[in-house]
């Protein structure tokens, strides 16, 4: 009976908080579709969701079971919605050299060169253009003129999205579907303007715009400080440099280059105070007209503003719903921050934009934001105490805040990046301590003063002093990232780790009772999925060009001409491997070369691999579980035949993974590991080599299977 009436009580205490958590079955039925290995019937989500929804309405004793029913069913009706709406893939879009043409939707600058965006796009002259867009990155000798709504003509090796590293890897190709994108690639020309056209729709307009503030920003920033400066003002980061993205990333200074709250609330603040002070210039403003909420309205349609010039991308669009719940809040006189107005910023973008709820900038924004109102709002007593009247109490409490903010926000969001990326950052307070301060402050207003003063060419009285405050941040984070130690690696977690820590953070931040801290234990049991996961053995990548076998000792790689840097990366992260070693004989004996194989033995109580590399009837053939190969092996080993992975099996079936268990090898390919998809390309079909259209000096890599998922980091347009 207590247990009843103990259980009674927390509902009653809870009952406010229960709306807050269809957000959270929302999103728990955008990731059933996106986990699905085959495609549903496009009616399925709609056919739950109407039902239930109507049925939680008029049935109120059932809420607690229907409600979550209904939003679970409408998250996966809005990812089912979203799919039926994106043009079908290029299925047939070979690897090859094509002229491309027609007009360019983006014009992007690079550290080297620069990438441009044509749609609609044609290749060789054909007569109807592609579904999708064409992405191409120039010469970097090419610097000719180029703006968006100019028709261009260049030769290029044009390309599909590249399929995933590895089984279970991010989903490139999924990425590019729902970006509209049917193939990128690199120019082997130089890129001719057949017409000069100017933009038509809001969009272009918006386009041409960011082209233009980021060649003046340019113009008077040179440098990486300059690609930042641009980042914060236009949303464009590929102009960054390499290193200084890394040094970013390693310092825990990522999110200043990827546009958020942080940033639409330095504009809607800067634009609040300009409104009032503006205001309080009128003496009968002052007294007569409600100018918090004029300046509050001003602020909101400022930020919309910022949000266009900065691409509406997912962080961006989810803080300016928060604004708008903020906004709507200061006209009624209620609070402005609130869970609610943050679940309800959920559920917005979940209706509208449902494939980002797999990302991690999704993931990572919505962990820190609730991390934070729900800390501030368990700490609030103890921060209020903290303050006092003397300008010591006050800097105090303050430095307080900067240091709890990025802790809290850090800690939150930690395993989403660690999930996505492999590795943790240890300075992450004090780098953010010193740098968003800088942002907030001196960087951010100078860049908005600069925009304002750019229709009257005075912009460079306010980029300079941006500029030096850019490079003060580029300062920082590289100093952070060069301490000892400031990143380590960390085991990959498992997609239901993932899960389970999610809900543990949605637990601690939603309820409001001492029972919220069953999250934390929920959080633990998500973050000790590492160490009861067991990462396949050995991975073959999607042209058997790479091939990666993990042992207690380390991981071994054979690596062929032109095999994909980017591939190898992701398999270093996904193992936590730190780097690889040649696949040759080791001390140890789990690898045993010769010239025509080597025997993979990582367990001495099971069977291992044999890694072939061409001859017939290899040593080693009775001890395999399995055969590997970068080239076509059939037949190499007497019957019965061990399973076999090789050439032309990742060539139909994409990269491949296999764990080497006690009773024999267990392959797990990427097809098999995604199924049937709309954004999944079919199989592929052989092609004669007389076919291809690739240089001379390409030639010999085109005509082997496989090619088009063979990509170097240089030119990686998806990776980037």
């Amino acid at each position: 009976m207590r247990l009843i009436a103990a259980w009674t009580d927390w509902l009653e205490a809870e009952r406010s908080r229960l709306p807050l958590w269809l957000p959270v079955f929302m999103g728990a039925g955008v990731l059933a579709y996106y986990g699905l290995r085959f495609e549903p019937a496009v009616w399925l989500g709609s056919a739950v969701a109407l039902p239930a929804t109507v049925a939680a309405v008029r049935l109120p004793r059932f809420r607690w079971l229907l409600a979550p029913l209904a939003a679970t069913a409408l998250g996966f009706a809005s990812a089912q919605i979203a799919t039926a709406r994106a043009p079908p893939i290029e299925a047939d879009l070979p690897y090859r050299a094509a002229v491309v043409t027609g007009v360019v939707h983006a014009v992007e600058i690079l550290p080297e060169g620069r990438r441009i965006t044509i749609q609609p796009a044609f290749l060789d002259g054909a007569a109807q253009p592609l579904r999708r867009s064409v992405r191409v990155r120039l010469r970097s000798t090419d610097d000719g003129e180029l703006q968006t709504g100019d028709s261009v003509s260049l030769r290029a090796v044009v390309r599909p999205p590249a399929p995933p590293s590895y089984p279970g890897a991010w989903d490139l190709q999924r990425d590019a579907f729902y970006a509209g994108l049917g193939a990128s690639g690199y120019a082997i020309g130089p890129v001719e303007r057949t017409a000069q056209a100017q933009p038509h729709g809001f969009m272009r307009l918006v386009q041409r715009l960011r082209e233009t503030i980021a060649a003046r920003v340019s113009a008077v920033i040179p440098g990486a400080a300059g690609a930042v400066s641009v980042t914060l003002l236009t949303g464009a980061s590929m102009a960054i440099p390499p290193a200084d993205h890394a040094a970013f990333r390693d310092s825990g200074l990522a999110h200043l280059l990827a546009v958020a709250g942080l940033h639409i609330g330095i504009v809607m603040g800067f634009a609040l105070l300009l409104v009032r002070f503006g205001l309080a210039l009128s003496e009968h403003a002052s007294l007569f007209w409600p100018t918090k909420k004029l300046a509050a309205l001003a602020a909101l349609a400022v930020g919309g503003g910022y949000m266009v010039l900065t691409g509406m991308h997912v962080p961006i669009m989810r803080s300016f719903a928060m604004a708008c719940l903020f906004t709507l809040a200061v006209l009624a006189d209620r609070l402005a921050v609130s869970v609610r107005g943050l679940a309800a910023a959920a559920a917005v973008l979940m209706l509208l934009v449902p494939w980002e709820v797999p990302d991690v900038s999704f993931q990572m924004s919505f962990s820190a934001v609730l991390a934070l109102i729900a800390g501030y709002e368990a700490l609030r007593p103890w921060l209020r105490r903290l303050h006092g009247k003397s300008w010591r109490r006050r800097f105090g409490s303050h430095l307080v805040a900067l240091a709890l903010t990025s802790a809290l926000a850090g800690s939150a969001s930690a395993p989403y990046g660690a999930y996505h990326f492999g590795h943790v950052q240890v300075y992450f307070v004090l780098a953010n301590m010193v740098a968003v301060p800088l942002t907030a402050m001196w960087v951010m207003p100078a860049g908005l003063i600069g925009l304002m003063l750019m229709p009257l060419h005075l912009e460079a009285l306010a980029l300079v002093p941006m500029g030096w405050g850019a490079e003060a941040i580029l300062w920082v984070a590289r100093a952070t990232s060069s301490l000892p130690a400031a990143t380590f690696a960390v085991p990959h977690m498992p997609i239901w780790g993932l899960c389970v820590f999610s809900l543990g953070l949605a637990w601690l931040g939603l309820w409001r009772t001492r029972l919220r801290l069953i999250g934390v234990a929920i959080m633990a049991a998500g973050l000790t999925s590492p160490w009861l996961d067991h990462p396949p053995d050995l991975l073959v990548s999607n042209d058997g060009r790479l091939i990666a076998l993990r042992t207690p000792d380390g991981a071994f790689l054979q690596a062929a001409k032109g095999a994909s840097k980017f591939t190898r990366d992701a398999w270093t992260q996904y193992w936590a491997a730190g780097s690889f070693q040649p696949m040759a004989d080791d001390a140890a004996g789990m690898v045993r070369c010769q010239a025509d194989a080597c025997l993979l033995l990582p367990y001495p109580d099971r069977p291992g691999a044999l890694l072939a590399r061409g001859a017939a009837h290899p040593a080693g053939c009775g001890q395999a579980s399995v055969i590997v190969s970068g080239e076509p092996a059939r037949g190499l080993c007497p019957r019965p035949w061990p399973a076999l992975v090789d050439r032309f099996v990742v060539w139909r079936n994409g990269s491949a993974a296999i764990w080497l268990e006690p009773g024999g090898a267990r392959v797990l390919t990427d097809r098999a590991a995604r199924g049937e998809r709309p954004w999944v390309p079919p199989v592929p079909k052989p092609r004669p080599p007389a076919a291809s259209a690739l240089p001379p000096a390409l030639v010999d890599e085109a005509v082997q299977p496989g090619l088009a998922a063979s990509v170097s980091a240089a030119d990686h347009d998806n990776g980037e």
